[in-house]
């Protein structure tokens, strides 16, 4: 059996999305069928919407799905018809970092999420007028009414949930919060700063906070979101376009540098800042996704005193795991999503994408 659904098609790079119908495939035995309720756009959908990273297309983006399940395989387990779910990215759950519960760290995580726009057998999962489409994209593909999700993809929440307000779990926020608690551990009474206040930032500068760090800075060039992180904790801000960052956070920190920072701009020039903003010992976390090929100049001389630099994936999260508490957290008022996000149809989709790179909307979020 096959489903017919309106999905956000990317017909190249760097052209618009057309909404118009495809034909899902009937879920196998480890995948569910997902009605979508809403779905978040991310960063990462428009960086390959603008070709810096590869995918097969024409193609569905999408990896921010929040809905119901239809159907599920014979082999699923974690959930039944019916139950809410967050969608997030997939992973092989056989190579070593599955094992340990580091899935964002899978040894085929680029290929399965990314790069091949397919099932790992390279069959596709969306299909148009007979003709296979990009997808399976981080494991989902959710610009779309419908969406075949891995198992592994999926995590149920409560019926009571609205999945228009938690779907950037599955992602943005998911990295934001994994960055500051997974990776950089940061600790109470420490110095931090976020360098890019977009939806990762931001639940960057939250997870901080709550993390009672002393000082949580944020860094931005757009003066309405460095208000918005004053509100959700940060102490300081900094607007990069006016001000030397590095120097102002000399001068914060009265000459000892941070402790952590966290760099989810993608730019070589910011995560400079970020090493040199350093104090000894500090750790910046770079979480950014820029073109393959993008390098960071380090002043070797620089680090020497113990100063870290440490890529991440999805904040190094495990989704069954971080997403639970993560809705916790927004049940019990201290996530407050609703700050972040703008609701949008399918068929505005363009215009959210458009909004989300001007930085007019910090989180877009398609509501079906």
């Amino acid at each position: 059996m096959t489903t017919m659904a309106r999905a956000a098609v990317l017909p190249a790079p760097n052209e618009a999305f057309v909404v118009q119908d495809v034909e899902l495939d009937e879920p196998r035995a480890d995948e569910v069928l997902v009605r979508m309720v809403a779905t978040g756009l991310c960063h990462t959908d428009l960086g390959v919407k603008a070709g810096a990273l590869p995918f097969p297309m024409p193609g569905i983006l999408g990896h921010e799905g929040a809905g119901i399940v239809e159907r599920i395989g014979s082999a699923v387990t974690s959930v039944s018809v019916e139950d809410k779910v967050l969608l997030s990215f997939t992973s092989c759950g056989a190579c070593e970092s599955c094992l340990s519960d580091h899935p964002a760290y899978c040894t085929t995580w680029l290929p399965r999420n990314i790069f091949m726009g397919s099932r790992w057998d390279g069959t596709a999962t969306a299909h148009r007028g007979g003709a296979d489409l990009g997808s399976h994209f981080f494991g989902q593909s959710s610009f779309a009414e419908y969406a075949i999700a891995d198992e592994r993809s999926v995590t149920k929440v409560d019926a009571s949930a609205d999945l228009a307000v938690l779907a950037p779990l599955g992602c943005g926020v998911q990295t934001g919060f994994g960055s500051i608690w997974n990776v950089l551990g940061v600790t109470k009474g420490s110095t931090v700063a976020v360098f890019g206040t977009g939806a990762v930032g931001l639940s960057g500068i939250i997870a901080a906070h709550l993390s009672e760090a002393a000082v949580v800075i944020a860094v931005d060039i757009v003066e309405g979101r460095l208000a918005l992180a004053g509100d959700l904790g940060a102490t300081h801000t900094i607007n990069g376009s006016t001000e030397d960052a590095v120097a102002r956070i000399a001068q914060i920190t009265d000459g000892r540098g941070l402790d952590f920072a966290l760099d989810t701009t993608g730019s070589p020039r910011v995560a400079r800042n970020a090493i040199d903003a350093l104090g000894i010992g500090g750790t910046v976390a770079v979480c950014g996704a820029p073109p393959p090929g993008t390098e960071i100049a380090v002043d070797i001389q620089g680090i020497l005193p113990g100063k870290r630099l440490v890529g991440v994936t999805m904040g190094d999260s495990w989704p069954q795991e971080l997403i639970p508490r993560l809705v916790q957290l927004h049940t019990d008022g201290k996530l407050p999503l609703e700050k972040l996000i703008k609701n949008y149809s399918l068929d505005d989709i363009e215009q959210a994408a458009h909004d989300m790179h001007s930085g007019a909307t910090v989180k877009p979020v398609i509501v079906f």
